[in-house]
């Protein structure tokens, strides 16, 4: 593919710069950068290797925020990371030979779930509850599959990677934020690497849009650690139910191609 024209460089740098503010905060930043990709032009298996280069700075720059504060300790989740980099890994070799159009399909209703559990469940809170399930077992199971979809296709694994450390390893909201970024950071390695092993990577399109996410991976970081639940909760219900929507009303939705409207 062609090098892409300033005019679309500059879009995918703003793109870029919402969706590390909004997915450090709530996660689904990769509904709005994957969307702008193919929006400019880019091929669908470029779009997630390119989106995978750019996603490393947003997560990476929101984990060494929260670090900073003490919301999460590096030292302590290397094995939950090692298993995130494994299903990162292992989805990307699965999206380089197997269409997305299934996950596509199903990803919106996923989300509307989602929503409904974080919006009805009334007593979220900053606060850690009893977790439902071990760290081990969690690690084991919860980690490398919600990787793994990252790895295949990817938007939307922040709010899955929220839901299960608040459902399962019982987390408080600010915690489970915390601890997203980190293991989004892995299965961000983990794809990219066999992305960047197929080719299938705009590196100068990439960098540009990671330094969009790396600043405003900043920003919305340190606005979520200043308010906690109070803006996680809302933002994270208005992404779920705004992304699915955007996704369903897309042309190109399997489900309406499929419906024929």
């Amino acid at each position: 593919m062609t090098d892409l024209a300033p005019h679309i460089l500059a879009f995918l740098f703003v793109a870029a710069f919402v969706a590390g503010f909004i997915d450090s905060i709530a996660g689904g930043g990769g509904l709005i950068t994957v969307p702008a990709m193919l929006i400019a032009g880019v091929p669908p298996l470029q779009t997630l290797g390119t989106n995978k280069l750019q996603s490393l700075f947003g997560s990476s720059s929101a984990t060494i925020a929260y670090a900073r504060k003490g919301h999460v300790k590096v030292e302590d989740q290397w094995p939950m990371f090692l298993m995130a980099v494994l299903g990162g890994a292992l989805g990307a070799m699965l999206a380089t030979v197997m269409p997305g159009d299934f996950l596509k399909a199903v990803m919106p209703f996923l989300l509307i779930v989602i929503g409904l559990y974080f919006g009805f469940k009334p007593k979220l809170s900053d606060d850690d509850r009893h977790a439902r399930i071990t760290p081990f077992l969690f690690g084991l199971t919860a980690v490398p599959l919600v990787a793994f979809y990252d790895g295949v296709f990817g938007p939307g694994t922040g709010s899955f990677f929220m839901l299960a450390f608040v459902a399962l390893a019982g987390y408080g909201m600010l915690k489970a934020t915390a601890h997203t970024k980190m293991l989004n950071f892995g299965s961000n390695v983990g794809a990219f690497l066999i992305f960047m092993l197929n080719g299938v990577i705009l590196w100068k399109a990439g960098l540009l849009m990671g330094l969009g996410q790396f600043i405003g991976a900043q920003a919305g970081s340190r606005l979520a650690m200043r308010t906690g639940a109070k803006l996680i909760k809302p933002l994270l219900l208005i992404t779920c139910f705004g992304l699915a929507l955007r996704l369903m009303l897309d042309p190109a939705n399997p489900v309406r191609v499929w419906l024929g409207v």
